[in-house]
């Protein structure tokens, strides 16, 4: 008798076993086939503004009336711990961390001197680089719209930024693998001073 119980037990477990598994197993054929090639184009919309965390390699090109400088950095986003970006290149400021969260911003490398970076490197402490910076504006602006071509959709919208160097963001998705792949940031005559190029990103 003790033993049929033993063996009913052990069918039980294996039933809640394959239970589990086939429930994983289901989910991610779920979440396959909304990424699939036959996701619209609002829905790619949707899946980009209601991104809750990310990883991106990405290539910062600055432009001012002086001159312009090119920056690679390494970014990382999720809802609890906030926005962290971390300079790769140039060199003589690679390593520095810049984080932001609940509007608290924080520098972080001790081998600089960081009142200079704050001098010579404010853009890099912009959150126009930072891709939910551009969803909270797309989110919040009536006036943001989207435009389409064969291959990208394009999200535009506005901040209402005093900063006239900071008015316009413009956000380009890759219709393919549902990817950004360039964020511009435009001046109030349409200049481009920001121009961000996605070399990697992943969502999840």
């Amino acid at each position: 008798m003790k033993h049929s119980k033993k063996i009913v037990y052990l069918i039980v477990i294996l039933i809640l076993i394959v239970i589990i598994i086939g429930s994983l197993i289901l989910k991610k054929m779920i979440k396959n086939t909304k990424m699939g090639n036959n996701m619209n184009s609002q829905e790619i919309v949707d899946y980009i503004l209601n991104i809750q965390s990310y990883k991106s390699n990405i290539i910062v090109q600055v432009n001012s009336n002086k001159n312009s400088n090119k920056y690679i950095l390494e970014q990382e986003y999720n809802t609890e711990n906030g926005s962290v970006q971390i300079v790769i290149e140039p060199s003589n400021i690679a390593g520095v961390k810049i984080s932001l969260k609940d509007e608290v911003l924080k520098i972080e490398n001790t081998s600089l001197n960081l009142s200079q970076i704050f001098e010579n490197y404010k853009a890099l402490e912009n959150n126009s680089l930072d891709l939910i910076s551009f969803i909270e504006d797309y989110k919040n602006n009536d006036n943001s719209i989207i435009e389409e071509n064969e291959n990208e959709l394009i999200l535009k919208t506005n901040n209402n930024s005093k900063n006239k160097y900071n008015q316009n963001k413009v956000l380009y998705i890759n219709k393919k693998n549902k990817l950004p792949t360039k964020l511009i940031v435009e001046d109030n005559n349409q200049n481009t001073t920001i121009n961000i190029k996605y070399n990697s990103i992943e969502i999840y």
